[in-house]
This record gives structure tokens, C-alpha cells and sequence, in this order.
């Protein structure tokens, strides 16, 4: 048989198509970020990133107060019952997302102006929830450079360190310098992530460190503390030319096998 109308057959196969990719999507619930146009904060929001640092970690996600703008929300329905993180993956960057046990998710996160995706995936990857939305904040000036760092473990908190080619150090301690560049987000609670970002980058060698911070803690018989997990693997993400043709953006894993150690890595030089 010999179809005279094939783009009305293919419409009304989609049709058939579209209910299971609902399914597959019906079981995650994104509040925040909303898809479309936005300009920021609205009046009176603030956009805060940093968490109070205390150890044993602290499972709360997301500062009291912040601005939808600036954080990722939502829930898991009938999500299987266990430990493991569910994913998210923003702007091509994938990363663990904690959940708790009613299957809400609360992260902070600071998007760059531009075009922004952000999917939420449930821990068995069986669901899945997708937004994009066009960031404009204000006239503020695109980050050239960021560096991204997410954590395979909860309770445990890695920080993120960059020496700018003038020699200043980025780090929580000192998260805004007068070069421009800034420590935007700082988890500590497990997972991350952390957030540098620099609009205008100077040029010449940057180097990026980790920091294995501190966790969650036990005694043992003696009495003497220990991290309740030892090893954990950061995930560091470099990304110049965000949301440009010349976007590039490299992915490393680094083992952070105890705490207080500090890790080299990467040095690349800009541009």
C-alpha cells in the first residue's frame, strides 16, 4: 500500500510515541529552575551561595532565603529506597544530586547568563525531568571562564582552589578578588558543587587544586576520629567560552584518598 500522505502518518505515529516518553518523565517534579525567559533575582531575593561550614556536615542543601533563581528543587517520586545520589546534569555537566529520603532535592547553583539546561535523573536513571531557559541577569557580563566541582560521597566536604596568573588565590577563604574572579557556589555538605568564575580572564597559567576539607566523622575504640569514608572522587570540570562557538570544556576525576590533602589538578594557560 502506497501512503499518499506520509507526514500526516508520521504525525499520528507520534502520538503513540509521546506516552512513554511522559511516563519517563512523570516520576521527577522540577520546581526550579522554570523554563523561558528570566532576568535574575526578583526585589528582595538574595542569591547567596556559601554554606556554614561544620563538621560532622551539616545535611541541610540550600541557605535559608535564597533565590529560586539560584537554586535547583524539586522532588523524586517513588524513588527506590536508598542512599545513592540521582544525577544532574547542567549545561552538558553531569554531577551527583542528594536526595533525601522523601525524594526532595534542594541544591544551590549559580547559571551563567545565556542558554541554560538543566535535567534531574532519579538514582536507577528510570526518570527523568529537562528545562531550559534563557538567563538574563541584569547586564551582567558572561563568565570566559568556570570551573566546576562535584564529589562522589555525602557528608564530606572538598573545596575548590584556582591561582589566577597575577598570583591571587581563590578559595572560600577569600572568594572574590580584585581581578574579577570569584568562588560563586560553596557546598559543603556532600556532592557539591563548587562554582569559580571569571568574566574577563587574564591571560597566562592558571592552576586549579582540591582540597579535601573534611567529612563525617566516627570515633573508634581508642577514641581517636576518622572519617567515616576515607576515599572519594572529585570531579573537576574547565570550561572557557561557555554558551560561545568556541566553547570547550575538558572533564578530570581525581581520587581524594584522605583529608587534608591537596591535589594539583590542572595547569592550563588562558587563552
Amino acid at each position: 500500500m502506497k501512503l499518499r500522505y506520509p507526514q500526516v502518518f508520521l504525525f499520528l505515529c507520534s502520538f503513540c510515541v509521546l506516552p512513554a516518553v511522559f511516563a519517563a518523565e512523570s516520576g521527577v517534579k522540577l520546581n526550579t529552575p522554570v523554563g523561558g525567559w528570566r532576568t535574575g533575582a526578583s526585589e528582595g531575593e538574595g542569591e547567596n551561595f556559601r554554606q556554614t561550614v561544620n563538621y560532622p556536615a551539616s545535611s541541610v542543601n540550600t541557605p535559608v532565603g535564597q533565590a529560586n533563581t539560584a537554586r535547583i528543587t524539586g522532588q523524586i517520586n517513588a524513588t527506590p529506597k536508598s542512599s545513592e545520589p540521582g544525577r544532574l546534569i547542567v549545561n552538558g555537566v553531569s554531577m551527583p544530586l542528594k536526595i533525601d529520603p522523601s525524594g526532595r532535592f534542594d541544591r544551590p547553583f549559580s547559571f551563567p547568563n545565556g542558554s541554560n539546561s538543566v535535567e534531574v535523573r532519579s538514582p536507577d536513571g528510570q526518570q527523568r525531568s529537562r528545562t531550559q531557559f534563557l538567563n538574563v541577569s541584569g547586564g551582567a557580563t558572561p563568565a570566559k571562564l568556570r570551573v566546576l566541582l562535584a564529589w562522589d560521597s555525602d557528608g564530606t566536604d572538598l573545596d575548590l582552589h584556582l591561582i589566577t596568573p597575577d598570583g591571587a588565590h581563590i578559595w572560600y577563604g577569600d572568594r572574590a578578588v580584585p581581578n574579577g574572579a570569584a568562588l560563586d557556589v560553596d557546598v559543603t555538605t556532600g556532592y557539591g558543587p563548587e562554582i569559580f568564575a571569571m568574566p574577563a580572564p587574564i591571560k597566562g597559567q592558571y592552576l586549579v587544586y582540591v582540597n579535601y576539607f573534611g567529612g563525617g566523622y566516627r570515633s573508634d575504640e581508642d577514641g581517636q576520629e576518622e572519617a567515616v569514608q576515607a576515599l572519594t572522587t572529585a570531579q573537576v570540570t574547565v570550561i572557557t567560552e561557555e554558551g560561545t562557538p568556541n566553547e570547550k570544556m575538558e572533564t578530570f576525576l581525581v581520587p581524594m584518598r584522605a583529608v587534608g590533602e591537596l591535589t594539583l589538578v590542572k595547569g592550563f594557560s588562558y587563552p
